[in-house]
């Protein structure tokens, strides 16, 4: 692959993520340090995106479901960022063309239906390979992946002894862009929704017993949580992230040491005393009534117009003024705890997905010797076991929070 000419190509850059992408390129990367160039399927909207951003690269042109053009462009990179969704729509043939010529890929898909088919169709080939395919590397899921993995690590390193749980409490403020509504809109009109509900959808173990399934479900109402002193709710990612955090324990129990014995993995909203009920009870409510009004065709066609659509999305005000708090907890099997936290400014759904992102790119295209397992080791990966301490160093740089600590 080093005679590439490209060392990561931004797929999707004429969108309305893949725009901050390329901004972000723009302003991080040091001239010379990478190549990189800007792709998607309308050569004038990249070369709007091209003059808006100011940038003199190169512009490569592929509809995602021309297979000639999507190999033309992944056969000369070292590393395709894809910010093209629905991903179960427009992401089968890049990912084929990634594992067919080896180039490592990223995405921000929270698709796990969708994934669960790249796991089962990829997996072994791009482990034999060492190629790594790592999709889910946005806000949804790298702060419940990584700070799990850097918790439970941190746990194994430091303290000597296993991880039994980590919790998760999330806060956060900001927007929702088109494009993550028309991937969830379309997961809703696919016959795959039943698979959501598996809390081990993206477990390569197989078959879990009933008892482990019961232990991992989803909360589904808001409740006192004593570890913490304040109120929950569940998080409407939690269905995603919690699947994305249970793969990587059960990629790393065939890799190295395992997660812990039994162990568990959960995340929710965090509401502040005092009436931390008052917020978790009615977000609860509403997440429910809208969940429930989306999945209706009918309800959904009244409400759709009045949403972000694809290609729109927050203002700039409001992804500037947002932010995210993850803080993690751990449970040891000795009872000790450990504490930690991943947070950022900027609005979760974009300022922080681009910088996870482009980071996570630039995890593979720089820092390729030093990722877990060495660069032989690949296959369909999550963030942590793809990038895992590579990519926390990379965002600590980059300037967000993630600390760890005994409690």
């Amino acid at each position: 692959m080093t005679a590439r000419p490209y060392d990561v190509v931004l797929y999707g850059a004429s969108g309305f993520t893949g725009k901050q992408t390329v901004q972000y390129f723009a302003q991080h990367v040091t001239p010379g340090e990478v190549r990189w160039a800007i792709a998607g399927r309308n050569r004038e909207k990249l070369e709007q995106v091209k003059a808006q951003v100011g940038v003199n690269v190169d512009v490569l042109v592929a509809d995602s479901q021309d297979t000639t053009a999507i190999d033309n462009i992944v056969s000369q990179t070292r590393v395709l960022l894809n910010t093209a969704g629905p991903f179960a729509l427009y992401g089968n043939k890049i990912v084929d063309a990634c594992v067919r010529f080896k180039t490592h890929y990223v995405d921000i898909t929270g698709e796990t239906p969708w994934v669960k088919e790249l796991c089962d169709r990829y997996h072994d080939r791009a482990a034999a390979d060492g190629t790594r395919i790592i999709p889910c590397c946005g806000f949804d899921s790298v702060p419940s992946d990584l700070g799990t993995y850097l918790i439970v690590r941190y746990i194994q390193q430091e303290l000597g002894t296993s991880c039994r749980a980590v919790k998760a409490y999330y806060q956060a403020i900001g927007g929702f862009n088109g494009g993550t509504l028309a991937s969830a809109f379309n997961l809703y009109d696919s016959a795959q929704l039943s698979q959501v509900s598996n809390p081990f959808l993206l477990d390569p173990a197989g078959d879990r017993s009933p008892e482990e399934i019961e232990r991992n479900r989803d909360p589904q109402f808001p409740q006192y949580d004593p570890d913490i002193d304040t109120w929950v709710a569940p998080f409407f990612m939690g269905a995603i992230n919690t699947r994305v955090v249970r793969r990587s324990s059960a990629l790393y129990s065939q890799w190295q040491e395992p997660y812990g014995v039994d162990f568990t993995y959960q995340e929710y909203l965090k509401f502040d005393p005092p009436l931390g009920w008052l917020p978790a009870v009615g977000i609860t409510a509403a997440t429910a009534l809208f969940t429930g009004a989306i999945q209706q065709p009918p309800i959904r066609n009244l409400l759709q117009p009045l949403l972000p659509q694809p290609g729109n999305g927050p203002s700039e005000k409001t992804m500037n003024e947002g932010w995210f708090r993850c803080e993690l907890l751990g449970l040891t099997s000795d009872g000790c705890k450990v504490r930690g936290l991943i947070g950022d400014r900027g609005d979760p759904g974009n300022r922080a997905t681009v910088k996870f992102l482009c980071e996570s790119a630039l995890c593979l295209a720089l820092n390729r010797d030093k990722l877990p397992g060495g660069w032989q080791c690949g296959g369909i990966l999550t963030p942590a076991t793809g990038l895992g301490d590579v990519l926390a160093e990379r965002l600590r740089h980059a300037g967000m929070t993630v600390e760890l600590g005994v409690a």
